[in-house]
């Protein structure tokens, strides 16, 4: 989930004979090879083999107010420190491309807390904190398969008002990682709260979620793990959890929510529920 609101960096156009030269020296695949493969992941396409669809561009995916996107990074140089190299990371998969609305496979027994499974965690950690992030699902960074990771911060929140936080129940907890997860809602009550997501980035919405829920599934070292979670963590873990499934929160948000993150603070249009506690 989209955890910090973005800073957008303008590029000076190319002159129209140099940019037509990179374009011309460009050629074009209809399918484009998905991080997937470095794992010896593979996937079906869903479109036929005469379909193009672009490279993707990072989740938590729940917001606050500041946020720095790994594209954004990578075009703003010059901003973060010209000839710092920084290590390569996976990029986050954007809305629209197939991984992000497929269910996610299971991850087999024999790879659990094998190298490459531990491998996956520990780049998705990596994506997700520079983001940043609160929570991030395998299939945002290209790879098909049941693993989420959400951590909130003491600074993450701080970003936020007090009287939101608060409202949210939000509270700050360590990393969590999370296989195979399963989750079950937990009683009757529900909240509505804009989200975000580092898939649809720059943009937000209302989405009603249950207050409580309980996730089970395995460690990175295969070990059972159970999480009874509340409010914003209850939140986070609902919205890794529909990823696997292949759904993101747009196709869950209340009508008439959806906005940029610059008009966050707006009034909802007459006749939306009220945020809050259901």
């Amino acid at each position: 989930m989209e955890c910090i609101q973005r800073f957008t960096h303008r590029l000076l156009p190319l002159p129209p004979t140099v940019a037509q030269n990179c374009f011309n020296s460009v050629k074009r695949s209809p399918f484009r090879a998905y991080p997937a493969a470095r794992f010896g992941l593979t996937r079906k396409p869903i479109f036929s083999p005469t379909s193009c669809y672009p490279r993707p561009g990072l989740t938590p995916d729940l917001t606050t107010r500041r946020s720095y996107g790994h594209s954004s990074r990578a075009r703003a140089g010059w901003f973060l420190g010209i000839g710092k190299k920084e290590e390569e990371l996976q990029e986050i998969v954007k809305a629209g491309d197939p991984v992000l609305h497929e269910p996610a496979r299971d991850v087999a027994p024999e790879e659990i807390g094998s190298d490459r499974i531990r491998q996956i965690v520990d780049d998705m950690v990596k994506v997700m904190r520079k983001a940043p992030g609160v929570g991030l699902a395998a299939p945002q960074i290209g790879i098909p398969l049941k693993i989420i990771i959400l951590e909130d911060t003491n600074e993450y929140i701080g970003y936020a008002p007090k009287e939101e936080t608060k409202a949210q129940d939000r509270r700050p907890f360590d990393l969590l990682v999370i296989l195979n997860p399963k989750l079950k809602k937990k009683g009757n009550k529900t909240a509505l709260f804009f989200e975000g997501c580092l898939s649809v980035d720059g943009f937000r919405a209302v989405v009603e979620r249950h207050l409580e829920v309980e996730v089970t599934g395995l460690d990175r070292d295969g070990q059972p793990i159970k999480v009874k979670a509340s409010g914003w963590q209850a939140r986070i873990l609902q919205h890794e959890c529909d990823h696997l499934e292949g759904t993101i929160y747009v196709d869950k948000m209340t009508s008439r929510t959806f906005r940029t993150v610059e008009n966050l603070d707006l009034p909802l249009a007459s006749g939306c529920p009220k945020l809050g506690v259901c």
